[in-house]
């Protein structure tokens, strides 16, 4: 059972598959239950944090559950209430107000999801200071890991910080979201095959480090959460429990490796060039939503690779003043930074090409193993009742096709959107849409 798999990584004794020591966390304690009402301050007071604590929540998860957490820890000391206003930004400047309202404050609590915890694991990383979460909804697979995507001058990034000490899901608070929300964690669950399939194209191809560990904690849920996404939308908790669970080993996954790779390929590099460049007046959409869209035009595409010859890749003409000219200062030299490493000079295309000429069919046979179809996968979300194209995000489909084309320009990961490109793969590009 996956819950003895969290059981086992808490306490040090589940074995790695790729042969190395006894897998190891940092988060100390992971309730999971029906209802956690009540004992909120005996789950805080196991992890000895001291007695000044800084909630931080907004005004909906507030109203959910921060207040309830609020009056509940009251009983272990001061308690700093910080509510962010409106919909809150995972960017530097948040990240510096939370710092500055908790300064005196021994650790944070985390009332929320997606953004709450990576402001919060953000922050208290750069102040030393634990943190622990108590979850508002199941959106999004970081709850556990060890990164946060916060925009700093512009240019959303994958930033370390911290795994928090503890982990509590309200399973009945969870099962309370909006359906939205509940779609976006299943939509972020969905990229485990084409996340998988790029790091391992990296691996094979350019002999990047890869490893098992991550997607090989997922096996025991994902065909079960892929199967029951209709019943989770139903508010079926066995269901959500499965969700859950899928959810914090992903987590767990990137935490243990040390940064967002297995979980993290060119479906999140479509959706962060979306939140960096969309238009901010298309209607907003969580992360989970984009990503679940965004998986799909990955699968697709990898498909598309795998199925066809070896990819004759060219010499790449991307330049520095060509990222300027494209995206302005300052994101276009932060954007360089990131992509300078993997662009293909002459000898590099020649040598990869020579790789691929000769090994093709085995690096194919091996991705292909770890890929689910792409018409699997639309129908999970299809059963959800989640956006399954651009359009249902909101975005015209000639950024959709922009995003395509260089979504892989603010990321040093290489991915089937590098081979496509560099290899003329990518087009056409509406079969991907």
């Amino acid at each position: 059972m996956s819950q003895d798999l969290i059981d086992r990584l808490l306490s040090g004794t589940l074995p790695d598959p790729d042969g190395g020591p006894p897998l190891q966390v940092v988060t100390r304690f992971v309730a999971i239950a029906p209802t956690l009402r009540g004992s909120e301050a005996d789950l805080v007071r196991a992890l000895d944090l001291g007695s000044h604590l800084a909630v931080v929540s907004d005004i909906a998860t507030r109203e959910v559950l921060g207040a309830r957490v609020e009056r509940a820890l009251a009983s272990l000391g001061r308690v700093t209430s910080i509510v962010l206003p409106g919909r809150p930004h995972p960017d530097d400047e948040t990240v510096e107000r939370i710092r500055s309202a908790s300064s005196s404050a021994d650790a944070l609590v985390a009332v929320g999801s997606g953004t709450i915890n990576d402001l919060c694991k953000y922050a208290s990383a750069q102040d030393a200071k634990p943190y622990l979460v108590f979850a508002t909804a199941p959106s999004m697979n970081g709850y556990t890991s060890v990164n946060a995507a916060i925009t700093v001058h512009g240019h959303k990034q994958s930033l370390t910080a911290q795994a928090p000490l503890g982990v509590f899901l309200d399973l009945s608070i969870l099962a309370a979201a909006p359906a939205r929300m509940i779609r976006s964690g299943l939509g972020d669950s969905l990229c485990r095959p084409t996340a998988q399939a790029d790091w391992l194209l990296a691996h094979l191809l350019l002999g990047h480090s890869y490893r098992t560990m991550p997607f090989v904690l997922l096996e025991q849920d994902e065909a079960q959460l892929f199967a029951s996404s209709d019943a989770l939308m139903a508010g079926d908790l066995e269901a959500m429990a499965c969700l859950v669970r899928t959810l914090l080993l992903s987590g767990f996954g990137t935490a243990i490796h040390g940064n967002s790779q297995p979980a993290s390929q060119g479906e999140h590099l479509i959706s962060h060039f979306a939140d960096m460049f969309g238009d901010p007046s298309w209607p907003a959409s969580f992360h989970g939503e984009q990503i679940g869209v965004t998986t799909l035009m990955m699968a697709r595409l990898q498909e598309r690779m795998l199925g066809g010859p070896p990819p004759r890749l060219q010499p790449d003409g991307e330049t520095e003043p060509g990222f300027i000219r494209r995206y302005g200062e300052p994101i276009a030299r932060s954007c360089w930074s990131e992509f300078a490493g993997k662009r293909l000079d002459a000898g590099r295309a020649a040598e990869l090409n020579a790789r691929l000429a000769g090994s093709w069919d085995q690096i194919r046979e091996q991705v292909a193993a770890v890929t689910r179809p792409a018409h699997v996968l639309r129908e999970v979300l299809r059963r959800a009742g989640a956006p399954l194209g651009h359009e249902e995000l909101g975005w015209p489909r000639s950024f959709s096709t922009r995003a395509l084309r260089y979504a892989r320009d603010i990321r040093a990961r290489y991915t089937f959107l590098d081979l496509a490109v560099d290899s003329g793969g990518l087009e056409p590009v509406g079969d991907l849409l």
